[in-house]
C-alpha cells in the first residue's frame, strides 16, 4: 500500500508538472506572438503582396465601374435583349468569367471606344468634322455591337464542335453500355475519355445527378442548352427510353447510326456546296488575272503593229 500511494502521487505529479510545462510554452508562444504583432505595429502595416494589391483595385475599382457600365447597358438595351444574351451565353458554353452584367459591361466600353475610335480616324487622315461624326456614329453601333457578333461566333464554334464529335461519343456510349456498364457509368467512361464541349455537358448531367436531379431532367436540360438538332433529338429518345422503359443500348445503337447517316449526308452537302462558292472568286478575282496574263502580251503587240504604240 505505501508503495501503491507513492506510485500514483508521482504520477499526479508528473501530470502536473507536464500541464505546467504545456501551460508555460502556450503562454511564452503568446508572449512571443504578442510581442511580434507590437513590433508589427511599431513598424506600421506590412505591404500588401501583388496578389492583395489586385484584388484590392478589382474590388474597389473595377466592379463597380463595371455595375455602372452594366446598368448603362441595361438601359440602352431593348425589353428581350437581356433573354437573348443569356441564351447565346448557353449556347456559348457559359465562359468562365462571363456572364449577362459582364456582356453588357464590355458592350458599353466597345461603344465608348468606337466612339472615340471613329471619331479619331477622319481626324488623322485630315477629315473634317462631318466626317468625323459620321465615323463616330458608325464607330458606336459598330462597338455595341462587336461583344453580340463574338459571343456568337463562340457559340457557333461550339455548336459546330458538338455536331463533330457526337457520332464518335455515341458510338463510344453505345460499346460501353453493350459492354455491361450502366448508362451513367458508360456516360462517365465517355466523359472522362474525349474532351471539347461534348465531354463538359455529359459531365454537367452527371454532376447535376449527383446532387439530385432526375436523369430524365438532367438530360431534357442538356437538349435545352443547344441548338443542335441531333443533340436534342438524341436527348429526347434518352428520355423517353428512360420514362418508357425501354433497353437503353437499343436506342443508342439506333441512334449512333442516325448520327453517322447525317454526319455522312452532311459532308455530301458541303461538297456540293463547294462549286457554288468558287464561283464569285472564280469569275471576280481569278479569270481577270488569267486574261491580263493570257491576253496582255498579245494586246500589246497587236497595239504596236496596227497604231505603232510602244509598250
Amino acid at each position: 500500500m505505501p508503495l501503491l500511494v507513492l506510485g500514483m502521487t508521482l504520477l499526479v505529479v508528473a501530470l502536473l508538472t507536464a500541464l505546467a510545462a504545456v501551460g508555460a510554452l502556450g503562454g511564452s508562444r503568446r508572449e512571443v506572438a504578442r510581442s511580434l504583432a507590437a513590433m508589427d505595429a511599431w513598424r506600421g502595416p506590412a505591404e500588401p503582396s501583388g496578389t492583395e494589391l489586385s484584388d484590392a483595385v478589382q474590388r474597389r475599382l473595377v466592379q463597380p465601374v463595371l455595375a455602372w457600365l452594366a446598368e448603362a447597358g441595361q438601359t440602352l438595351s431593348t425589353a428581350g435583349h437581356t433573354a437573348r444574351v443569356r441564351r447565346q451565353l448557353d449556347l456559348a458554353g457559359n465562359p468562365i468569367g462571363l456572364d449577362v452584367d459582364r456582356v453588357l459591361a464590355f458592350k458599353m466600353l466597345g461603344l465608348l471606344g468606337g466612339a472615340v475610335v471613329g471619331a479619331l480616324l477622319p481626324l488623322m487622315v485630315g477629315q473634317g468634322a462631318f466626317a468625323a461624326v459620321g465615323g463616330c456614329i458608325v464607330g458606336v453601333f459598330a462597338g455595341f455591337l462587336l461583344p453580340n457578333v463574338v459571343l456568337y461566333q463562340i457559340a457557333y464554334n461550339r455548336t459546330e464542335r458538338l455536331r463533330a464529335d457526337l457520332p464518335d461519343s455515341l458510338d463510344l456510349l453505345t460499346i460501353s453500355v453493350e459492354a455491361g456498364l450502366s448508362f451513367d457509368a458508360a456516360l462517365a467512361e465517355v466523359a472522362h475519355n474525349t474532351d471539347g464541349p461534348l465531354s463538359g455537358e455529359f459531365f454537367r448531367v452527371l454532376q447535376e445527378m449527383q446532387i439530385g436531379v432526375g436523369r430524365g431532367i438532367a438530360i431534357r436540360s442538356m437538349g435545352e442548352r443547344t441548338d443542335l438538332p441531333e443533340l436534342r433529338q438524341f436527348s429526347t429518345a434518352m428520355v423517353q427510353a428512360d420514362t418508357l422503359g425501354i433497353p437503353i443500348a437499343a436506342v443508342l445503337r439506333v441512334q449512333a447510326k442516325e448520327m453517322r447517316i447525317k454526319r455522312s449526308q452532311r459532308a455530301e452537302e458541303q461538297a456540293q456546296k463547294v462549286p457554288v462558292k468558287i464561283l464569285f472568286p472564280l469569275i471576280f478575282c481569278i479569270l481577270p488575272t488569267l486574261f491580263l496574263f493570257i491576253l496582255g502580251p498579245a494586246v500589246i503587240n497587236i497595239s504596236k503593229s496596227l497604231f505603232g504604240i510602244s509598250g
